[in-house]
């Protein structure tokens, strides 16, 4: 078998272990499509990411993302997770500053220049939820109709049903036990934190394909709210949005409305690299 370099970091939070784990395969070159979906069963984090040559011409290199369920065209966490762990790898961007990273949905810029490393948000289709959905999942979630500020369908790549509620305190008061996947796939919940919290707003996301109750810090889910926003000009410069509060994480993913990107927001978060070794595989 030969010898891969295997990495294992964590993302979206100050304090390791704190944020959202994901496994990354370094040099995967000659591994199937089953066998890394196999691993990604296997590791039982909600993604696993596989490192491969760039085929797009201005690309840094390849990443594939499993769940251990399925292949996702996007994610957020597996995205800033495989970035540090290529650079952690000895690697160097083309660009100064800019890594450029190849996924299903295309070529992906993370910005390294800011506080922390921050993506730059995949365009996001926008649209109200559909009636009969909203009641179907209104009704499983067993939220009250009065609660509910907003109920869009967002896709990045990823396909996201959200519910904006009247408040942080609602979003966290959610029993997500009471819905599963696939039939929920996608629900999420958003609202605000009164002034002068910690974070801006409370986001989760539940009904996961990884088979978790709900994922602890979704950074593709934070890229279509920071999309959804911008596009209905309520967002400010920076955010901070809090989630995995409610299964004892510290995820804090950020916002940053970059004047040299309109239309475009950066979601960054940092991470920490907790396990770097060699796999057998």
């Amino acid at each position: 078998m030969p010898k891969r370099r295997f990495i294992q970091a964590d993302v979206f939070s100050a304090m390791p272990t704190l944020g959202n784990g994901l496994a990354v395969v370094v040099n995967a070159e000659g591994m199937s499509d089953d066998e890394m979906q196999i691993f990604a069963a296997w590791t039982n984090l909600a993604e696993t990411t596989f490192l491969l040559p760039p085929t797009h011409p201005k690309a840094d290199y390849l990443v594939r993302i499993f769940t251990p369920k399925r292949e996702m065209p996007f994610a957020g966490h597996p995205t800033l997770g495989s970035c540090a762990a290529w650079l952690h790898c000895g690697n160097t961007p083309a660009i100064e500053g800019l890594v450029r990273q190849e996924c299903a949905i295309g070529v992906v810029d993370i910005d390294l220049t800011g506080p922390v490393p921050a993506f730059v948000s995949p365009p996001t289709k926008i649209a109200q939820m559909d009636p009969a959905e909203r009641a179907r999942l209104t009704s499983a979630l067993g939220l009250d109709p009065a609660s509910i500020k907003n109920a869009v369908t967002l896709n990045n790549g990823p396909i996201w049903q959200l519910f904006e509620l009247a408040s942080a305190a609602d979003v966290l008061a959610v029993d997500a036990s009471r819905v599963y996947w696939p039939d929920h796939a996608g629900l999420s919940l958003f609202g605000a934190h009164p002034d002068g919290a910690e974070c801006d707003y409370e986001a989760r996301n539940i009904a996961t394909s990884s088979g978790m109750s709900e994922d602890p810090i979704t950074g593709s889910l934070n890229a279509a709210i920071a999309c959804w926003l911008l596009a209905e000009d309520r967002l400010p410069s920076s955010v901070v949005t809090a989630q995995g509060t409610t299964i004892g994480r510290t995820g804090r993913v950020y916002y940053h409305r970059d004047p040299k990107r309109p239309g475009q927001v950066l979601i960054g978060g940092e991470t920490h690299i907790l396990i770097d070794g060699k796999l057998d595989l």
